[in-house]
């Protein structure tokens, strides 16, 4: 049967990317997760690709420098992005906990980043000043809530449809696509925009990544979920008593949930490291290409790997990750102090690229880690309350980091190289909970 011939071509390709142990598995098993797997990961690389365009960190504050938008409004990119995303998910989880199938919130979430990067590039296209920049930050918001729908569901859709040891691959592997994407849009931005501004290519790319998120949509629709247990939930507040009960409770969770805390080292210091380049004349559109092509690099070269080494350890990965960002901090700011060094800009692009490899680390390790550690019953209230208390944790990390900025960039990168350090401590206490530890 033609169906039969696509479930032996999908099960050989996934099983030439994602090296596991299956002689538990039968074949009847293996093709029904290599059908999921092999979706999951088209869908993700799809979702990664619109990413690399919608970046708070690097294209969308270029967009709102171009179209003339305030500098007030550049600053509230990376929190309404980054806490958007996260701060909703525990008040959403008892509401995806009552649903026996999740796959269809995630369809939600990627038709909602859908409608607001094409929100995004009508406005970057169409207007300027405070208009354009109130609309992209308006949209962007919108964006934020919908992708924590996303995130959420797409965990728990993969800890269904896929086994432990194969996880952290799935994640390596559409970081290393998205990086190729990142590093093809930087050549394009470096090559097309010049030294312009580039309004309405930013315009198109950020249409194209509208397009991106309605292909994902068709790929994740296809995945085969199977029913889940059905947990009653109260409605209301009883989210955060939940919530505050079960970090008061699960001592593991509530490390671990302190560790991803502090691991925002990779997280924070990038934006920092860009900053100094830009007051050293990386101005214009073509300045904004290194940095992107350097994102790219980190997610192509560190994405598999970091696959694989989650799956041996994401605890141990997430110790590295946070030794290897504090450790190129301290290393950039000693060099900083070099005149000579500076020339060209170069320093800048290099340890942006080992903050990115370390942070495509961390980000793979704690993913992996939370679906691993949560069993079935457990997993959609980790996650949402895991995101949840770190969009907190962010909106506070994040303005003690800019407060100190205020003495100067090189005394925020300091603290959040002793962050990272102490997070690397606090991870190492962690249980492992990977594959190869349990069995």
């Amino acid at each position: 049967m033609v169906d039969d011939g696509t479930v032996t071509i999908t099960t050989a390709i996934f099983q030439r990317l994602v090296r596991a142990d299956r002689s538990e598995q039968s074949a009847e098993e293996q093709g029904q997760t290599a059908r999921n797997g092999f979706r999951q990961m088209v869908a993700d690389g799809l979702q990664n690709i619109g990413d690399q365009v919608v970046n708070a960190k690097t294209v969308l504050p270029w967009a709102l420098s171009a179209v003339g938008a305030p500098s007030a409004l550049l600053a509230l990119l990376v929190p309404v992005r980054e806490s958007g995303s996260m701060l909703p998910q525990a008040a959403m989880a008892p509401v995806l906990q009552r649903s026996a199938h999740r796959k269809h919130f995630w369809l939600l979430g990627a038709m909602g980043q859908a409608i607001a990067a094409a929100g995004m590039a009508l406005a970057v296209g169409l207007a300027s000043g405070w208009v354009a920049g109130v609309a992209v930050v308006a949209c962007l918001a919108f964006f934020a809530l919908a992708r924590s729908l996303s995130s959420l569901a797409g965990k728990d859709v993969l800890g269904r449809t896929v086994p432990k040891g194969e996880r952290g691959q799935i994640s390596g592997l559409t970081s290393m696509l998205s990086g190729a994407v990142a590093i093809t849009l930087g050549l394009v931005i470096r090559l097309v925009g010049g030294q312009e501004a580039g309004v309405h290519l930013l315009a198109w790319l950020l249409g194209a990544a509208a397009l991106a998120w309605v292909l994902a949509l068709v790929v994740f629709a296809s995945i085969r979920e199977p029913s889940g247990e059905v947990v009653e939930s109260d409605d209301g507040a009883g989210w955060a008593s939940e919530s505050w009960a079960l970090l008061r409770e699960d001592a593991p969770f509530r490390r671990f949930v302190l560790a991803r805390g502090l691991l925002l080292v990779s997280a924070l210091a990038p934006p920092f490291v860009v900053a100094m380049a830009a007051s050293e004349g990386g101005h214009g559109l073509a300045g904004l290409g290194p940095f992107v092509i350097a994102q790219g690099v980190a997610g192509l070269l560190g994405g598999r790997l970091a696959g694989r080494l989650a799956d041996r350890s994401s605890q141990r990965l997430m110790v590295w990750g946070a030794v290897l960002a504090s450790g190129v901090i301290v290393a950039f700011l000693l060099l900083q102090a070099v005149p000579e060094l500076r020339v060209g800009g170069w320093l800048h692009a290099v340890a942006f690229l080992v903050l990115a490899i370390a942070h495509v680390g961390v980000r793979v390790a704690r993913k992996t880690y939370v679906v691993d550690m949560a069993g079935e019953e457990r997993r959609t209230r980790y996650v949402a309350i895991s995101n949840t208390a770190m969009g907190v944790l962010l909106l506070v990390v994040g303005a003690v980091s800019g407060g100190l900025a205020l003495l100067g960039p090189e005394v925020a990168l300091a603290f959040l190289a002793v962050l990272g350090l102490v997070g690397a401590w606090v991870s190492h206490t962690l249980p492992d909970t990977s594959k190869g530890a349990t069995s």
